[in-house]
């Protein structure tokens, strides 16, 4: 088999590649500037689409020259990528719909999220640090305060709270011992010295962060309401606490006011919860420890506004605050609630007898002058009030106090009664004649409108439980009209009251005879206003009854029998001489009353009776001897008058009856009786 031949090998030339193609000639640029002036420009923009896809956009890269010649840029494959899916979308750029912004959604969804408990955590670090910065060098971190309130803006309720209870303790340290007043024009344009002007600044920056504080603490504490939820009265729990907080540690300094309209707005609701007794015991406080009286009479001033505007229709507790006040053992003058009496100097007419001086050089002179002008400045600069103004302060709040009295009196307002007639009794040292004649009257249209009410409960011969609680109610406010009556006399000087104003207690004496029996026949003699209906000791309504302060609505119905009696029948002061005829008609009623009272009352009646026969025996043994009756007639024990029911006309046979008494303590009561009886002889 023939061998092939091999193929022929000829030299071929290069094939001109686009590359080689595209090298400018020689005379290129002289072609370049000949042919300019027959090229249309406007002609390449015409032919051009108005929209180009992804793919057919034009490339505006420059061609870039290499080794091998002239080469073209070619787009970037990330945006090529980018092209291809926008253009592949069925929202791309060719179906002439915009484009979502979906980059800026990606950028808020890629922020990192914290857990509360980390925000908690972080928030912890920082307040300590800003607090700790504040109290280095309060001049030159004072703008740290609006960081913390920034942070008391926070959404996480937590941090909030800790945001606020920072900035009270805060501004416990920060706040000077004086008010600050605010600049005027003329103060701000004044040349002052670098610490003077550093200083000013520093009190108008604390000022300015502390009002804007106080007035966050008074938008928290009135967002609590019944439709609230449990985080926001959360916060504006601690938002109260708080403002009682500043108000008791800093009373003196601006916006008190504001801090004690936050505790007065809550007094005024009817909802009575933690918050409320938190309030009304910083108020009793502050009352306490006021020693200038300028608080207690701002904070006097707004409950009575409150007071007034509420229509007398609100917690009992809140008007027993004033029993708090300072001037109830400070203040020394009489007052009403239109006028003080002001106390007159004694003047001293004969002749002044002259002073002895010591004889002082000239320089000893001077140096005595500048030592009073020093003592002087010492004395503004501590602030001494004088007692001058704290006396024109309490007066101020003592008129207050009466007007607000006063006013519920003429209301009839039936909760507060009692409250009412406690502080008046209370305040009896300090009324003046003139208001005490108000007080009388009020009191006897009072115990007349009670005796009325019981007069038409008997005679409708109603068996409902609301016409037995209103008699039992009626009852108690008579009585409490009675011991009212007479510690207003108590604190008077009765000799001049009586000659003065001819006032007559005959009214409260005889309604009190009247009384004996209808109030020894009742069932619930042994329970006071509030034994019937007791809260729930687990509920917050349990705490805010505060019997130290409440005394006389605490107290059973026996036992304002008993003070009234008291009253009548051992008077502390020698007011008047007690008449053997009263005293024989309360000691015969007493004692028929004595067979229909529960053990308990029987003894604390007899123990009165006791203490009668021992003070006034002498006056009244012939009621236990049949053989000395000093009056003719019959005894009417049914008599609506003390002098006409003939009390010597009869004796006291019921004492052979209780001395047979199951109780033993009764027994021995009645032989203590007999016993002074014989003694008196």
């Amino acid at each position: 088999m023939s061998r092939i031949p091999a193929a022929k090998r000829r030299r071929i030339s290069l094939p001109q590649d686009d590359s080689s193609a595209s090298l400018p000639p020689k005379n290129y640029k002289s072609n370049l500037i000949s042919n300019a002036a027959k090229w249309n420009l406007e002609q390449g923009y015409e032919q051009r689409p108005r929209k180009l896809k992804a793919k057919q956009r034009e490339n505006r890269k420059l061609p870039i020259k290499t080794t091998e010649g002239w080469v073209e840029q070619k787009i970037a494959p990330e945006e090529e990528k980018e092209e291809d899916d926008d253009s592949g979308s069925f929202l791309g750029s060719g179906s002439g719909v915009e484009e979502d912004p979906e980059p800026e959604e990606e950028v808020l969804e890629e922020k990192p999220k914290v857990s509360q408990r980390q925000q908690i955590i972080e928030a912890k670090e920082e307040l300590a640090r800003i607090a700790s910065l504040v109290n280095e060098d309060p001049e030159e971190h004072i703008g740290a305060l609006r960081t913390l309130a920034q942070i008391a803006a926070s959404a996480n309720i937590t941090v909030r709270k800790l945001a606020l209870a920072t900035q009270v303790a805060i501004y416990k340290d920060l706040i000077p011992g004086y008010r600050i007043r605010p600049l005027s024009e003329d103060t701000q344009n004044e040349k002052l010295s670098k610490e003077v002007r550093k200083l000013r600044n520093f009190e108008q920056k604390l000022v300015s962060s502390y009002q804007a504080y106080v007035k966050e603490l008074g938008k928290l504490a009135k967002a609590s309401g019944s439709g609230a939820s449990e985080e926001v009265t959360s916060l504006a729990t601690v938002a109260i606490s708080c403002a009682c907080t500043l108000l008791l540690a800093v009373p003196h300094f601006n916006f008190r006011g504001d801090l004690l309209r936050i505790m007065i707005d809550k007094l005024s609701g009817k909802r009575v919860d933690g918050d409320f007794v938190k309030c009304r015991e910083t108020l009793e406080t502050l009352f306490q420890n006021d020693e200038d009286g300028n608080a207690s009479l701002d904070a006097v001033t707004m409950l009575t506004k409150m007071m007034k505007a509420k229509e007398y229709s609100f917690d009992e507790s809140v008007l027993n605050t004033f029993l708090c006040l300072r001037l109830l053992s400070e203040f020394s003058s009489k007052a009403s609630y239109n006028s003080v009496d002001k106390p007159t100097d004694q003047q001293y007419h004969g002749k002044k007898i002259k002073e002895k001086r010591d004889w002082r050089t000239k320089k000893q002179r001077k140096l005595l002058k500048e030592n009073k002008a020093i003592e002087k400045e010492m004395k503004e600069a501590d602030a001494s009030v004088s007692h001058e103004e704290r006396d024109r302060m309490q007066a101020e709040t003592l008129k207050m106090v009466f007007v607000t009295y006063f006013r519920i009196l003429k209301a009839r307002s039936d909760k507060l009664m009692g409250a009412v007639l406690e502080g008046l009794a209370r305040y009896a040292h300090l009324i003046n004649q003139d208001f005490f004649g108000d007080i009388l009257e009020a009191l006897r249209d009072l115990i007349s409108r009670a005796e009325a009410s019981v007069n038409a409960d008997v005679d409708d011969e109603s068996e409902d439980d609301e016409d037995k609680v209103s008699q039992r109610y009626a009852t108690r406010e008579s009585l409490l009209c009675i011991i009212t009556a007479f510690a207003l006399l108590q604190g008077q000087d009765g000799a001049t009251a009586a000659s003065t104003l001819k006032l007559d207690l005959g009214f409260f004496i005889t309604h009190l005879y009247r009384t004996l029996h209808p109030v020894s026949l009742n069932p619930d003699i042994e329970l006071s206003s509030r034994s019937l209906h007791l809260p729930d000791p687990h509920t917050p309504e349990a705490h805010t009854q505060n019997a130290a302060t409440n005394k006389i609505n605490v107290q059973t119905t026996i036992v304002l029998l008993i003070r009234s009696l008291s009253s009548v029948l051992l008077p502390a002061t020698a007011l008047r001489a007690v008449p053997p005829l009263r005293i024989a008609a309360f000691c015969k009623q007493l004692m028929t009353v004595s067979l229909h009272l529960p053990e308990k009352s029987c003894v604390a009646m007899l123990g009165l009776l006791n203490t009668v026969t021992k003070t006034h025996g002498r006056k009244i043994s012939a009621l236990w001897n049949t053989e000395e009756r000093r009056g003719d007639g019959v005894f009417d024990a049914l008599k609506a008058e003390i002098e006409g029911s003939n009390p010597f006309a009869g004796t006291v046979w019921e004492g052979e009856i209780l001395r047979r008494h199951f109780c033993p303590a009764v027994r021995e009561a009645v032989a203590g009786i007999e016993k002074n009886i014989m003694e008196a002889r």
